[in-house]
């Protein structure tokens, strides 16, 4: 399975990266293939292409920010949330996420 995932906090520093780091930690542990796109303080880092959404199976937007290019994920299945959340309950995302997946 092919995760594409957004990392987004107001200030963009900490949280930002720490939840990026959870979200690859997430895939590992699941056997998911992730690609976490940041948007920080530095700007947009490891940027989520085309290419990457049309293999993607589904999308978790981890942001308390308006995401810029939000548009581009209409065609996956998208989980929103908090961007504590995947530090926090990382369990509680990844159910979310599969049962988003398995009943779109």
């Amino acid at each position: 399975m092919y995760i594409v995932c957004v990392a987004a906090c107001p200030t963009g520093i900490a949280h930002t990266y720490m939840a990026a780091e959870a979200l690859e930690v997430l895939g590992k542990d699941h056997g998911w293939e992730v690609k976490v796109e940041t948007q920080g303080s530095t700007g947009i880092d490891n940027e989520i292409t085309a290419d990457d959404i049309a293999r993607a199976d589904g999308a978790i937007i981890a942001a308390e920010i308006a995401v810029e290019g939000m548009d581009r994920f209409e065609p996956l299945t998208v989980l929103e949330c908090a961007v504590a959340d995947p530090i926090k309950q990382p369990d509680a995302v990844y159910e979310t996420m599969m049962h988003l997946i398995h009943n779109n």
